[in-house]
Order: C-alpha cells, then structure tokens, then sequence
C-alpha cells in the first residue's frame, strides 16, 4: 500500500510503500474491541474509597459497660451503625480492574488499527518533523499546513524530542507519543496519526520482532 509524503510546508513531495504486514491487515472488531476494553480497564485508576471501622478514627474503648445502664449495648463508637463511623460495604481501594490480555492479540489489534487509518488516508506521513525551537506557535503552524484539519491528531516520533514534545503539550487535541508504545487504544482515540518516515522503521523493528 503506498501514501503521499509530505513535507513540513504540506506540499507532496513524492509516495512511500507501507508494508502490509502491518498496515494491510485484515480487521476483526471483536477482537480490536477486546483489546481496547482490557487497555482502558488497566488504565483505570481507583479513586474512590471509603473507610471502615477499622480505619476511622477513635472508638479505642466500650463507650459504656454491657449491662445494667438499660442501652444497647456497643463496643466501639466507630460502628457502622453510629455517625462517624465506618462504612458499610463501600468502595475501597481494594477494587482491581486490570484485565490481561496476550500480546499477540495485542499486537493484532494495533495492526488492525494502523491498517484502518491506512485504509481511509488518515495517516499523514512527513518526510521529517523538527523545530528549532521549542515553541507551540511553530508546531500549530505546521499542523495548519498539514490535511489534517489541525486538530485530533496523534503525533508518533521515532525517539525522544524534547522541542516537539514541549511545543505540542499546549495544544488542544494534539497528543505526542513514541512509536514505540503504540497502541489500539490510543490510535482509536485520535482522527489523525501524524508520524515522520522514522516511525515506520522504528514500528517494524519493535513489533515485528516480537513475532
């Protein structure tokens, strides 16, 4: 499968062949959608959390002895069944939503995605992608130039750049990720994947290894 390479200017300067081993993949939305919904259960954070009787403060003694004083009797003013004490049956931290999934069914589901960008001209390939300067006016101007309608992109560099990663963190719709650690998830979040000729070469030698 071939695509137009731009330059940063967004002029076409010439096509480049995709190979299909990635990018020509057959797709199978159930297991693309098994696989986003096990990365978005591993990413999930627990937040909310109550205490029990065993975490609230105080209730050290019996707030009154068992007999003869004609109440009910208590052990500990941290009961659930006082005010201020624990909770009964609450959310806790304790909570575990991380779900397991092979990595070839990973690596699947991340071929599948790249193939259906490939597929409807969603991916943006440039010849190179460097500032000089680590400024998010520079970036916004070249995505303006670019078929992407500036916004809703994901930008995956070969390595590490520091001047591109500072000038893309200020825009809106516009996240920065190593080709490296592509994923379903994150390519299914984006409309655009934007990636200098590297990336390719930087995709084959990671994932295609694994095999």
């Amino acid at each position: 499968m071939k695509t137009i390479v731009y330059n940063q200017k967004g002029k076409e300067i010439g096509q480049t062949l995709l190979p299909k081993e990635i990018f020509d993949v057959k797709m199978n939305p159930d297991l693309v959608h098994q696989v986003v919904v096990s990365q978005m259960a591993n990413r999930r954070q627990v937040i909310a959390h109550t205490k029990d009787r065993g975490e609230v403060r105080g209730g050290g003694r019996k707030p009154w002895r068992q007999k003869g004083t004609g109440r009910a009797r208590h052990g500990s003013i941290r009961s659930p069944l006082w005010k201020g004490g624990g909770v009964t049956f609450g959310p806790t931290k304790a909570r575990v939503f991380k779900k397991e999934i092979p990595k070839k069914m990973k690596r699947l589901a991340l071929f599948m995605a790249l193939s259906g960008k490939a597929k409807n001209n969603l991916i943006i390939l440039l010849d190179e992608l460097k500032i000089e300067q680590a400024k998010t006016k520079l970036m916004a101007e070249i995505l303006e130039k670019l078929p992407c309608e500036g916004k809703n992109n994901l930008i995956a560099l070969p390595k590490i750049d520091k001047n591109l990663i500072l000038a893309i963190r200020n825009l809106s719709d516009v996240e920065v990720i190593q080709a490296k650690d592509l994923n379903a998830l994150d390519l299914l979040s984006f409309k655009y994947l934007i990636m200098p000729k590297e990336s390719i070469k930087v995709i084959k030698e990671t994932f295609l290894k694994e095999q």
